[in-house]
C-alpha cells in the first residue's frame, strides 16, 4: 500500500470577510490524499480552490474546519509549523517574491541558515541544490540578471537546500515564456524521478500535466476527476464543460475521431499521438 505524506479529512475553509467583501467558503468537506513519491498535477478553472488547497499542505492556511496532516503532523499544531515547513516545502508563482538575496547561493543559503543549519552542511547542501536544478555555474551571479526560469529553478533550490519529502509548485510556470516551462518542469520532473521527492504542481498548462502520475481536477471547491493523465484527458466534453483545455494532441484526436477516425484518444505525447496516427494512415480499412 502507498504511504500517504498528506491528508485532507473532510477540510473546510472560509476566506473572512474583508471591507465590503462577504466571507467567501472555498470548499467543505473536501478529501485528499498525497501519496509519498508520487508527482500529482493539480488543475482547474479560476476560482476553483486549487491555490488555496496547495497553500493548506504546509500552513499557509489553516483549515476552517476538518484537518490536514503533513506525514502525520496535523497543521493546527503551531508548535509543528516548522517542522511541516521543513517536510512541505513551497514553491509559488512569481520567484522575484522568494528571492531574497542580492547572489544566487547567498539566496539558496537562506532557509537553511535560518534553520540553524551548520555552515559546513548549508556549503554542502546549497552546492547540492543548485547542481540538481542544473544552476551551479550561476552560483555567484546576480539573481535580477537572470531569465524567468532561471529564477524560478534557483526558488527551487532554495526550497531543496532545506532538504524536504515533498514540494507543492503553485502555479511556477505562469509568468514563463515556453523555454523557462520547459526548464521547470523538466527540473520537477527530475527531481520526482530521480530523488523520489513527492512533487504536487498547480498548474493552467496540460501539456505540464502530461508528466505527472495522477491528475486532480477540481471544479467549485470539489474534486470532478481524479486518474492517471491518459484516464483524465480522454474525457473532453467533461473538461470543456468546466471551461478547461486538453492537450493539443487530445485536442487533434478527439476532432479526428468526431469525424469518424479510429483513433485514440489516449495518446498523449507527440510521439504517441504521430504513431497512432501513422497506424490509422496505413490501415488498410
Amino acid at each position: 500500500m502507498p504511504e500517504p505524506i498528506i491528508v485532507t479529512e473532510d477540510l473546510s475553509f472560509t476566506y473572512p470577510p474583508n471591507g465590503e467583501k462577504l466571507a467567501f467558503p472555498v470548499f467543505e468537506h473536501l478529501n485528499v490524499t498525497i501519496d509519498r513519491g508520487s508527482f500529482t498535477a493539480v488543475i482547474g478553472p479560476n476560482g476553483c480552490g486549487k491555490s488555496t488547497l496547495a497553500k493548506h499542505f504546509n500552513g499557509v492556511l489553516l483549515p476552517s474546519g476538518g484537518r490536514v496532516l503533513v506525514a502525520g503532523m496535523e497543521t493546527t499544531d503551531e508548535e509543528l509549523l516548522l517542522e511541516i515547513r521543513r517536510t512541505v516545502g513551497m514553491v509559488f508563482q512569481n520567484p522575484d517574491n522568494q528571492i531574497v538575496s542580492n547572489v544566487v547561493e547567498e539566496d539558496v543559503a537562506f532557509a537553511p541558515e535560518n534553520l540553524g543549519v551548520p555552515t559546513a552542511e548549508i556549503r554542502s547542501r546549497v552546492n547540492d541544490a543548485l547542481k540538481t536544478v542544473g544552476m551551479y555555474e550561476f552560483r555567484e551571479h546576480a539573481p535580477h540578471l537572470l531569465s524567468g526560469g532561471q529564477k524560478q529553478r534557483i526558488a527551487i533550490a532554495g526550497v531543496l537546500a532545506m532538504q524536504p519529502t515533498c514540494i507543492v509548485l503553485d502555479e511556477p510556470t505562469a509568468m514563463l515564456d515556453p523555454r523557462g516551462r520547459e526548464e521547470v518542469v523538466e527540473t520537477i520532473s527530475r527531481l520526482n524521478r530521480e530523488r523520489g521527492i513527492t512533487v504536487v504542481l498547480i498548474t493552467h498548462h496540460m501539456s505540464e500535466a502530461v508528466n505527472a502520475d495522477r491528475v486532480i481536477v477540481m471544479q467549485d471547491g470539489g474534486i470532478l476527476l481524479d486518474g492517471t493523465p491518459r484516464t483524465v484527458f480522454t474525457q473532453v466534453e467533461t473538461l470543456r464543460n468546466a471551461g478547461l483545455d486538453v492537450p493539443q494532441t487530445t485536442e487533434l484526436l478527439y476532432e479526428l475521431s468526431r469525424q469518424g477516425w479510429n483513433v485514440p484518444l489516449d495518446a498523449l505525447s507527440e510521439a504517441e499521438c504521430a504513431e497512432a496516427l501513422l497506424r490509422v494512415l496505413r490501415s488498410p480499412d
